[in-house]
């Protein structure tokens, strides 16, 4: 559905709010650390006009990319959710009382969010909450050294024992994630201003 593709691209922003430690670290030994990091890739490989990237310490930087990450996942669902839905392909029967599916899902995403019920609304936040519970509290936290958020469902692990092969898997991950994240708000701009995105213009998907 729009309105769960819209949901699910919100949801990973409460993770970009991070808190920036001012430790005295040489700007030079994190840009070191950011041009090996996964997904520093052609053709953007080190693009950063604006230094986030050394803006505190390694820890700040290790949040950083956990966000990223994070954004990345939920783009990457909301994504291929919203093309689902946009394709004419919803669940069937009464989302409440008074809303249906169908009807939710002819809505553009921010007027099909404004129709879904308190409680309905309500269960979507606390499965964010819980998510974020989850995955910030596994072993040692990755700002102090440990590895970076992992997915808990379903419970599929695809990484390899094979340092370099992990390490192009992270950076696919990300640069898929990257371009999910312009479509999917490509699509709720489209949706919601007409024109704003040329490549969509005439799309009966948008």
């Amino acid at each position: 559905m729009k309105v769960a593709a819209t949901l699910i691209a919100l949801a990973g922003a409460v993770s970009a709010f991070a808190p920036v430690q001012n430790v005295n670290k040489g700007t030079t030994a994190l840009s070191a650390n950011l041009m090996d990091m996964p997904g520093a890739t052609m053709p953007f490989k080190g693009f950063d006009p604006l230094g986030l990237a050394t803006l505190g310490s390694e820890s700040t930087l290790a949040w950083f990319r956990a966000a990223e990450l994070k954004h990345s996942r939920v783009a990457m669902l909301a994504t291929t959710g919203y093309l689902v839905q946009a394709a004419g392909v919803h669940f069937p029967g009464m989302l409440s009382s008074d809303v249906s599916f169908e009807t939710l899902s002819a809505m553009k995403p921010l007027d099909a969010w404004d129709a879904v019920p308190d409680l309905g609304k309500a269960q979507i936040y606390f499965t964010i909450f819980f998510a974020e519970v989850v995955t910030e509290s596994q072993g040692t936290h990755y700002t102090k050294g440990g590895p970076m958020p992992t997915i808990v469902f379903p419970p599929v692990n695809f990484a390899s024992d094979d340092p370099e092969k992990m390490k192009v898997q992270q950076s696919r991950e990300l640069n898929n994630g990257r371009l999910a994240m312009i479509a999917i708000m490509s699509f709720v701009a489209a949706a919601n201003v007409p024109g704003s995105v040329p490549a969509l213009i005439g799309n009966p998907m948008f």
